[in-house]
């Protein structure tokens, strides 16, 4: 999927990718402290979901240097898919290379392909470098004509 004028050429991941997509995953874990299954059981759950049609991951580099993992989901508001961009994460020694731009809008074409209207994505508001580069791409946490942020909430059901 490489777009016109893009710099570095992203893909999408096949099955065969798993560990690949599993092993960044889990780099960008580590790298923010947030618990990981670990790679195996990640690679295992990426081979079965990238061969399905609700998640798409799409990979940078050769070898890869950078993972963005996307899911779609209907909604009664739109008539295609809601996407919502799970991960997007560079290796720490690639950033501010227009890595993550290219991956971005390579997730934003894939979306619209795909005939969703929107694209969501959550980040944590203590990190104002995702929150930074996301409002720079377009993208906004509040709704047209409201004034407050809009929320994400969450609940483990195990």
């Amino acid at each position: 999927m490489v777009l016109p004028e893009q710099v570095h050429p992203v893909r999408r991941a096949a099955p065969s990718d798993a560990a690949v997509v599993a092993a960044l995953l889990d780099a960008f874990n580590r790298e923010f402290d947030t618990p990981t299954p670990g790679t195996e059981v990640l690679t295992r759950r990426l081979k079965q979901l990238t061969a399905e049609d609700g998640l798409v991951a799409l990979l940078a580099g050769e070898p890869a240097v950078g993972v963005a993992v996307l899911s779609f989901r209907p909604n009664v508001w739109y008539e295609g898919p809601v996407a919502l961009l799970d991960e997007l994460y560079v290796r720490p020694d690639m950033r501010g290379q227009r890595i993550g731009h290219a991956m971005l809008e390579a997730a934003c074409h894939l979306a619209r392909e795909r005939g969703a209207e929107t694209l969501e994505i959550n980040v944590d508001g203590e990190d104002t470098d995702a929150r930074r580069f996301y409002e720079a791409h377009g993208f906004t946490h509040t709704e047209p004509g409201a004034t407050e942020p809009m929320f994400y909430y969450y609940r483990d059901l195990v």
